[in-house]
């Protein structure tokens, strides 16, 4: 892999190296040296060993397409590898792998935001959401418990054990390039597996900055560098990934369309998926709401992250004897943010913008069933609880909804089995920005995985139910009798 910073967007690839490197040692770009990138970098991390070979493809800095990277594929070869030691020892390692996080937590961030193009407080904020995960998962490595059940059979135990799995494939998108790595690589590595990271396309720099980092902690521990695998690349080698019969669990995050595509992969070899597809998001306000509180939730949760998160929200539905009220104040915050009003339009500008929009639409119009992954806002009326409930179940997604009330009998319908479909069930704050000691993902085309908090970690490893005999006789379940 070679990774090389060129002047401006219409320099072309024959630019000499020593402008290249003389750009990369701009001023805003000596940062990336402190996380172990310069003007050359290989993209592939095998066995302890950084390599590559391939075709050369370019990344760029989104916000202004100055910054290019050229980053070189490999076929995906390594060796299976567990955490042979304790599982608080794992808890460990993954307590070291946060605190290298922590010292280098701007300039990693600043690299999120570089690469990415989300703003650094949100770039940061991704990194500080790994050095979260590590710090939940040093106390996981001491609870990975199992039950013990009561047998029918005298003197007989019944327990169950939770074992690794041994590889974890995790595939991750371009909007949270290191923190959906982190919700993964840090349970699996606590629960005893190997981790095979094949980072976004477009993201590169990031995969290697972050795999350097996680190197360095496993070379301090003189633990075998196979335990953790990075590419970048494309979907050459997500498939590669899909179809390993080596690689026990793929986590994949994107759209529903390839998601499936690659859950059928992985299901002819009867491998397990994790997926963490599309989201189409709603927020519902009633018309006893907060309004203020549910307008600025609104407005981060619509035009966050440049609207693409997978909890971002897509759809508002507000009530009718309230609808004017919200959408005034909903408008005057977006010119307070210099935003204009109804958009729709992409800005002209060096790098890629467009206009944050809000449009009044039919629940029923088919654009309104799919993700758009924009900051796009639409918004429509409802009149009764259980029509703004129809509503924000109609979609094939089913990740993230939220509502705005202050009535207890509202509230307690909508978490409850005849509410909202969907795996995030807020009321009172938006749709997105989830903590992770909770279960993230969702239902129906979002995919059904879980990956962070809560009991996640069981994805993650095998269990076995284990019955014991330690006594003499062989007494049967069911009160069978075999003479």
């Amino acid at each position: 892999m070679e990774a090389r910073s060129l002047s401006p967007r219409s320099s072309s690839k024959t630019t000499t190296t020593t402008n290249q490197k003389m750009n990369f040692a701009r001023k805003e770009y000596e940062f990336l040296s402190e996380i172990g990138l310069s003007s050359r970098n290989l993209g592939c991390y095998v066995d302890g060993t950084w390599k590559a070979n391939g075709p050369v493809v370019t990344s760029l800095n989104p916000a202004n397409n100055q910054l290019k990277l050229w980053r070189v594929l490999l076929k995906i070869t390594r060796k299976a590898c567990e955490l042979a030691v304790p599982a608080p020892k794992r808890g460990e390692i993954v307590r070291q792998i946060g605190d290298a996080l922590r010292t280098k937590l701007q300039q990693l961030g600043r690299l999120v935001s570089l690469e990415m193009g989300k703003i650094l407080p949100e770039g940061i904020g991704e990194v500080q959401e790994i050095i979260d995960m590590c710090d939940f998962c040093v106390g996981l490595s001491r609870q990975l418990n199992g039950s013990v059940i009561p047998s029918e059979r005298p003197n007989h135990a019944m327990l169950e054990m939770w074992n690794p799995l041994g590889i974890v494939g995790v595939i991750t998108a371009f909007n949270f390039p290191c923190a959906v790595l982190g919700w993964n690589a840090c349970i699996a590595l606590v629960c005893g597996n190997c981790v095979v990271w094949k980072g976004a396309p477009t993201t590169p720099l990031i995969t290697i900055a972050m795999t350097r980092l996680v190197a360095g902690v496993l070379e301090k521990n003189n633990l075998p560098p196979a335990i953790f695998t990075s590419f970048c690349g494309g979907a050459d080698i997500g498939q590669a990934i899909a179809k390993d019969t080596r690689v026990s669990l793929v986590s994949f995050t994107g759209s529903s369309k390839v998601g499936l595509m690659l859950q059928q992969t992985v299901n002819q070899r009867f491998g397990k998926c994790l997926l963490e597809l599309s989201g189409n998001n709603a927020i519902i306000i009633m018309d006893d709401a907060d309004i203020q509180l549910a307008v600025h939730s609104v407005l981060f949760a619509a035009v966050g992250t440049a609207g693409q998160r997978c909890t971002t929200c897509r759809r508002l539905l507000l009530h009718e004897s309230i609808y004017q009220r919200v959408l005034d104040k909903l408008l005057d915050v977006y010119k307070q943010g210099g935003k204009i009003l109804i958009g729709g339009s992409v800005i002209e500008s060096e790098g890629n913008f467009v206009q944050p929009t809000i449009v009044e639409i039919s629940p029923n119009a088919d654009v309104v069933k799919e993700e758009l992954f924009a900051p796009v806002l639409y918004v429509m009326k409802f009149q009764t609880l259980q029509e703004a409930i129809e509503i924000n179940n109609s979609v094939p997604q089913g990740l993230s909804s939220s509502i705005f009330t202050r009535k207890p009998e509202i509230i307690f319908k909508w978490i409850g089995p005849l509410g909202s479909d969907c795996g995030i069930v807020n009321v009172n704050i938006p749709t997105n920005g989830a903590e992770i000691g909770g279960a993230f993902g969702g239902e129906k085309a979002t995919g059904g995985g879980r990956e962070a908090g809560s009991d996640s970690w069981k994805q993650y490893m095998r269990r076995s139910t284990c019955t014991i005999n330690y006594g003499n006789e062989l007494p049967l379940a069911q009160g069978i009798n075999f003479g």
